[in-house]
């Protein structure tokens, strides 16, 4: 399926480092008032980060394959180009080989988005909108791009360059049956498809739930390009779930603070004593 895409202009340097999710391109979410990636949190088969309320915020992506992927992007279930209930098939940001970008805000038009900024839900866009029931997920479906097929060599007659023995035309069959097949959906897809089949931890939450607010407009460049999808699902999806700190911390996706501090000590009932003492009496 060939869509209309949008191209980035802009490539930038990321430093998600172990903060990024993916295989076939590295997802991070940043926060742009320090610059840094927000660290991620695995629990029970699903990332974490922690957002803090009125902290804006960038989904940053860098393509690790020598060829283009698109890049189709939701924030709380809605796709963040058109701002349509997300699915597979609608269009997203298209990176070259080994481009990065950060996405920062819901695209109002080819030069201007509405940024991206943690919030309490009910102010969020999503439930503005009548669309609550995804609020606090981001995800991105990567899709691996077709390639036209290769123009096979023509002779000056006007006629397809033939072999010139039958050993050679053997070689050639055997080399075409053994080359590697254009990639499909494998066992990375089918985990990926079945992420969305795993049911979410209760949330004990203290603090209202954060969801993503339409913010300030901002200047963000971008052109159109096309994009023919190799396959119509996606060779990868990534998943990561934010909430608050505290919310976090509830749900046991991070332990309180107090008890990451704490270190085992292999002689907690010792004093500082430099001999037996004697028994009582």
């Amino acid at each position: 399926m060939k869509r209309l895409c949008i191209s980035v202009l802009l490539t930038i340097s990321l430093s998600a480092g172990a903060h990024a999710v993916g295989r076939l391109a590295d997802v991070s979410v940043i926060d742009r008032d320090s610059g840094c990636a927000i660290p991620t949190h695995y629990y029970r088969g699903e990332y974490w980060v922690a957002g803090s309320p009125g902290a804006r915020y960038a989904i940053a992506i860098r393509n690790r394959l020598g060829e283009r992927v698109l890049a189709v992007t939701s924030v709380d279930g809605i796709n963040v180009v058109s701002g349509a209930t997300a699915a597979w098939g609608q269009s997203g940001y298209v990176f070259g080989a080994s481009e990065a970008y950060r996405i920062t805000g819901w695209r109002k038009s080819d030069t201007d988005v509405a940024a991206f900024a943690f919030t309490a839900a009910p102010n969020s866009y999503a439930e503005r909108t009548g669309r609550p029931a995804n609020v606090g997920i981001i995800g991105v479906a990567l899709f691996r791009e077709r390639l036209a097929a290769a123009v096979p060599e023509i002779s000056r007659r006007g006629e397809v360059a033939e072999q010139r023995s039958e050993r050679a035309n053997d070689a050639a069959a055997a080399g075409a049956s053994a080359a590697p097949a254009a990639p499909i959906a494998g066992a990375a897809d089918s985990l990926a498809k079945s992420a969305g089949n795993i049911a979410r931890p209760a949330v004990q939450s203290f603090e209202p739930r954060l969801g993503t607010a339409h913010g300030q407009r901002e200047s963000s460049l971008v052109t159109h390009t096309e994009f023919e999808r190799l396959q119509p699902e996606p060779n990868e999806v990534v998943r990561i779930r934010y909430d608050s700190m505290e919310n976090l911390v509830a749900m046991g996706v991070v332990a309180p603070r107090g008890r990451m501090a704490m270190e085992p000590n292999a002689f907690p009932g010792a004093a500082n004593r430099s001999y037996v003492p004697d028994p009582p009496g």
